[in-house]
């Protein structure tokens, strides 16, 4: 993959991770803002890609907006999106969600129905609101043979205090539990999180750039989708020789 500099040549579109590429917790990564007025100078079209399937598209878009980051709907990509279109593809219509209130919001508007007694699937979320009573009821269709998917594999979400347990960790959770791992897990490192946007923007792959500080999510795909690989250094992953487009401490060190 041909190498670029901090000016990012012949880039036409970002595709930006949020946690710890944007913000960290409630708190912008500092020189972000001004980092995303460089791209609207630039003429580089800005998308926000997420593995945390907790937030629904609003609450995003009210995150963002209240970060004085403007946004659309158009503009956030989720690993719930990616989840959807895989039960709809694979003709699940009847669920149990391991998930919050807010994605639950987003499946039931996507025609997918909750089911407690009798899922056709077990989908498991980013669940912020996780109880004891979700785990036991998914852990008991898992033993009886209902099969598991995942909504994103990250084992952890950043934070401003280090690690949470994220997707990846109830994964193990479960694995111990039944013995169930999933028979597929949406979200980033899929190259379905990209590629149709892409395509939609009419662009080649050599002119998008994904940026994030994940190397096993973030980089692994722009790695699938042939497209330029950036990573920074303020979340998940603080040091790196790996083998990138380009490898920085922050998005503030991008487009200077």
């Amino acid at each position: 993959m041909t190498k670029i500099t901090n000016k990012l040549e012949n880039i036409k579109a970002l595709f930006l991770d949020l946690d710890g590429t944007i913000y960290l917790g409630n708190e912008l990564i500092e020189g972000a803002l001004e980092f995303l007025e460089r791209c609207k100078n630039n003429d580089v079209k800005c998308f926000f890609l997420s593995n945390n399937s907790s937030r629904s598209v609003e609450q995003y878009l009210s995150k963002l907006n209240n970060l004085n980051i403007p946004a659309t709907e158009n503009d956030v990509l989720l690993s719930t999106h990616d989840l959807i279109n895989w039960l709809q593809d694979s003709n699940y219509k009847r669920i149990f969600l391991v998930g919050t209130e807010g994605m639950k919001e987003m499946l039931i508007s996507n025609g997918i129905k909750m089911d407690e007694e009798d899922p056709e699937i077990v989908v498991l979320g980013y669940d912020t609101e996780i109880n004891y009573s979700k785990l036991s009821i998914a852990s008991k269709h898992l033993h009886r043979g209902v099969p598991l998917v995942a909504s994103h594999p990250d084992y952890v979400c950043p934070s401003p205090e280090g690690g949470i347990p994220d997707v990846g960790a109830y994964l193990a959770l479960f694995d111990v539990t039944t013995g169930v791992k999933p028979v597929h897990i949406c979200g980033k490192p899929n190259p379905s999180m990209l590629s149709d946007k892409i395509k939609e923007l009419g662009l080649t792959n050599d002119e998008v750039g994904m940026v994030g500080d994940r190397i096993y999510t973030d980089m692994e795909m722009a790695k699938r989708c042939g497209c330029r690989s950036i990573l920074v250094l303020s979340g998940e992953t603080k040091t790196s020789d790996g083998d990138f487009s380009l490898i920085v401490d922050s998005v503030a060190d991008l487009l200077i």
